[in-house]
């Protein structure tokens, strides 16, 4: 068994996963193409990409449910490929569908999986988890009679039986409504709260948006980009500062002094193109006070992460499609 010591890099969080060179192919098709990254430990890492690209095949890579072809994999400082079982002891997996038993109650669901992770004082575990997903005045009714956003809740309190350090999330909020969703986002930041690291794979990116520290974007097997929700909106063209202005002849005045900007007569607003940095900022509002111009609002837009997946997605497919 080959286990590596979680790496901290200069008093920074650890690593809960590290992945390598990461391949993967169904006969012709090669589904993850050398992919790599680090998930910092008490963290939520999500990881973004079209149908098909390879979210679901990396996770259950991550999780030992299947071998890659290729590359180191470290989950919880265990080699996935030759330490199983610790990296199992280790984690909670919560897929697309919430994998509950539709004829065993919710209090039955959660007693089977501390049978089955033989937990101490497993009817307190119990106990707890119902109160905490908010499930005890349900808890003896028959899982099949609960609602979308009660059994993702179950399913997921299943998961935290026996304590996992790190919870797969596997589009966990697919088909839920938005309540539902934002209720299982606060459940989010409560886990990571408490010091679980959270994988995140999810199509709904206001989900990444609200929850991720880190995001990465996977397409055609190979990730195209990685950062911050922040960092990545800054790749792309699009973002700008708006002054608005209440005086005419104030706006005409700005419109006039400034070059390669775009001008709303109605709103009496200019946009000047920019990537939101600090130093743009300091520099537009330095050329305001030479010019003794005064805006009457500024706001800073930038990118939103649906513009992000969509410009990277089509890039790479546009770039396969030629190769």
């Amino acid at each position: 068994m080959r286990d590596r010591p979680a790496r901290d890099c200069g008093g920074m969080r650890s690593s809960a996963i590290a992945v390598s060179g990461l391949r993967k192919a169904y006969g012709d098709k090669t589904v993850l193409d050398g992919i790599g990254f680090d998930v910092a430990a008490g963290s939520v890492f999500s990881l973004l990409g079209p149908n098909g690209a390879g979210k679901t095949t990396t996770v259950n890579v991550l999780a030992t449910l299947l071998k890659a072809d290729a590359g180191t994999v470290y989950v919880a400082g265990h080699d996935v490929a030759t330490a199983t079982k610790q990296v199992r002891a280790a984690i909670g997996v919560t897929g697309q569908f919430a994998a509950v038993d539709d004829l065993l109650s919710g209090r039955e669901n959660l007693q089977m999986m501390a049978a089955l992770k033989r937990v101490r004082s497993g009817d307190q575990v119990v106990m707890r988890l119902l109160e905490r997903f908010d499930l005890v005045e349900s808890a003896d009714k028959m899982a099949a009679t609960y609602s979308g956003g009660m059994r993702r809740k179950l399913d997921l309190a299943m998961t935290l039986v026996g304590n996992p350090q790190i919870i797969f999330l596997d589009e966990p909020t697919t088909g839920l409504d938005p309540r539902s969703r934002r209720t299982m986002w606060e459940i989010v930041r409560e886990l990571v709260a408490d010091g679980t690291t959270i994988f995140l794979t999810t199509q709904y990116l206001e989900e990444a948006d609200q929850l991720a520290d880190q995001i990465a974007v996977l397409s055609d097997g190979k990730l195209v980009a990685e950062g911050s929700a922040e960092e990545l909106k800054r790749l792309i063209p699009g973002g700008h500062v708006r002054l608005r202005f209440t005086d005419p002849a104030t706006y005409r005045s700005a419109a006039a002094a400034l070059r390669d900007v775009t001008t709303d007569d109605e709103a009496l607003s200019v946009q000047i193109p920019s990537d939101g940095t600090q130093r743009e900022l300091r520099s537009i509002l330095d050329w305001l006070d030479s010019t003794g111009i005064e805006a009457d609002e500024l706001t800073v837009h930038t990118p939103d992460l649906d513009d992000v997946f969509i410009a990277l997605t089509e890039r790479t497919s546009k770039e396969a499609i030629s190769q």
